[in-house]
């Protein structure tokens, strides 16, 4: 089956050319208080982790993404993810990212292309130096949500994530402070964070292949 144009549009982009930090902030929490600073350089301690962005084309070749909603017994839980995890052994990042997704939802490693990894991402409450991962199904495949990790998996188009109608702000108080918190309203728990500021770069990159479509 010929891949989707946006895989192309993905493989064929240069990482130095990517959105990065600058698309990542755009869904960053972003605190009330002036000196209160967040740290977005890796420590030397940082745990490196891969995830992966799952897209689909559906029977009219609009693109969705696959995410999932933790348990409340594992590190964010309660939160929306994509699937992934810290790296083991010696294992690459990419390989971490697709066993951490076979393992937490079922998706078989050889059914993704991998398409690029966007902008790695510092998250410093647990230490973690992120790097996701863009890879594309050939359909929806069967979800099988590991209950020990996953409460649910869903999907939501990346139609009705650019759409103004579901993007939020809200003021929540988070880690002893308040933040300007923007968010997803796609599911009963909203996608924010570390997870919204991925998201938001591949949201860019999907937002320049349309407009090239168009141009």
């Amino acid at each position: 089956m010929d891949k989707h144009p946006f895989y192309h549009f993905l493989k064929n982009r240069s990482e130095s050319s990517l959105p990065g930090r600058a698309a990542q902030m755009k869904m960053a929490p972003i605190p009330l208080d002036p000196d209160f600073v967040l740290p977005h350089n890796a420590s030397e301690t940082a745990h490196p982790s891969g995830v992966l962005i799952p897209i689909f084309p559906d029977k009219e070749n609009n693109l969705h993404v696959i995410l999932t909603l933790r348990t409340n017994s594992i590190r964010h839980a309660g939160q929306i993810s994509f699937p992934g995890g810290r790296r083991e052994n010696d294992e690459t990042l990419e390989e971490t990212a697709l066993r951490e997704t076979e393992e937490e939802i079922g998706i078989a490693p050889s059914s993704v292309d991998l398409a690029c990894c966007i902008s790695p991402l510092y998250l410093y409450r647990t230490d973690n130096q992120i790097t996701p991962f863009v890879g594309f199904l050939n359909e929806k495949p069967a979800l099988t949500p590991n209950p020990a990790e996953v409460e649910e998996a869903f999907t939501t188009s990346l139609e009705q994530l650019i759409s103004p109608k579901y993007q939020k702000r809200e003021e929540w108080h988070l880690t002893h402070a308040s933040f300007d918190v923007p968010y997803w309203s796609i599911h009963r728990v909203p996608l924010w964070g570390a997870t919204a500021m991925m998201m938001s770069e591949l949201l860019e990159l999907y937002g320049e292949f349309r407009k090239g479509l168009n141009d």
